[in-house]
């Protein structure tokens, strides 16, 4: 059993969870995801590793609440605990002892892009951040995403916060000023990701894609995370999770990505029904 040390909504639809898992947190490196189940029926759910603290023991994950398991992951206390955590698993983001880095975030997904930043400014790379959202009240992890970078770059759709516009924009606009970056770091939906890609294209940055958002039970055995890169198959919890953007058919990702869609909101209905029937 893996004990919930801490937990903590980041908005109304995202949770931090902090997990004693002295094993993990010894080993696991960024780019790194765990397996967790809720209790011996639930599901294997992969959750890239958001933080970790080696002295203390523990691991951070931070999840979006639409599934099944993720709200009810939600709904859980500090002090209760999860049934496994199994881990770390996939590739760790491999760097080319860069100079200059740009780390994108989209929504949830600067979640999994801080521990990328973090690792950079610790290693003493420049690191640049900029982070989307759809408006102001759903913006995550602000005050560690600036202590991790030199220069931090807010964008809402709404323009409710920071500027208003998408991440391709500002990226665009800091190459147009003449702002020179080694690699591009993108994780987040999967149409920003494969913008952000064609974005660094023409410059031919080294572009880095993560494409969690689409890993199912984390061994490959389900061939749900089956992408073309490149022109040849990959699974992206054994190959991956990291991959070079320009080379990722983004198009296959998102027809496939689609077909989730029904069954999150069937999953969020029921839960809704479920906590409506136990109050």
């Amino acid at each position: 059993m893996y004990k919930i040390v801490e937990k903590r909504k980041l908005n109304d639809n995202v949770v931090l969870v902090k997990v004693d898992a002295p094993f993990i947190a010894r080993k696991v490196l960024p780019g790194q995801f765990v397996i967790f189940r809720i209790d011996e029926q639930g599901e294997r759910v992969p959750v890239t590793v958001a933080d970790y603290d080696r002295e203390k023991g523990t691991i951070t994950l931070i999840v979006q609440t639409v599934g099944r398991s993720t709200i009810m992951l939600g709904e859980m206390k500090e002090g209760e605990s999860l049934q496994d955590v199994v881990g770390p698993l996939g590739i760790p983001t491999e760097l080319d002892n860069p100079q200059r880095v740009c780390v994108i975030g989209g929504g949830v997904g600067c979640a999994i892009a801080y521990p990328q930043a973090k690792a950079l400014y610790t290693a003493g790379v420049q690191v640049d951040v900029i982070a989307g959202f759809r408006s102001k009240d759903i913006v995550i992890l602000e005050e560690e995403m600036k202590a991790v970078s030199q220069h931090y770059y807010v964008m809402t759709d709404d323009g409710s916060y920071g500027e208003k516009g998408l991440v391709t924009q500002k990226l665009q606009q800091l190459l147009d000023e003449g702002v020179q970056y080694d690699t591009v770091i993108a994780i987040g939906p999967i149409p920003m990701m494969k913008f952000v890609s064609l974005t660094t294209k023409p410059a031919n940055i080294k572009t880095i894609v993560s494409l969690n958002p689409i890993m199912i039970d984390g061994t490959g055995m389900c061939g749900g995370c089956r992408v073309t890169v490149g022109g040849e198959t990959k699974f992206a919890c054994v190959d991956g999770p990291d991959f070079d953007g320009h080379l990722v058919d983004f198009d296959e990702l998102m027809r496939r990505n689609a077909v989730n869609k029904t069954q999150e909101t069937h999953d969020r209905e029921h839960c809704r029904l479920r906590g409506a029937n136990n109050g």
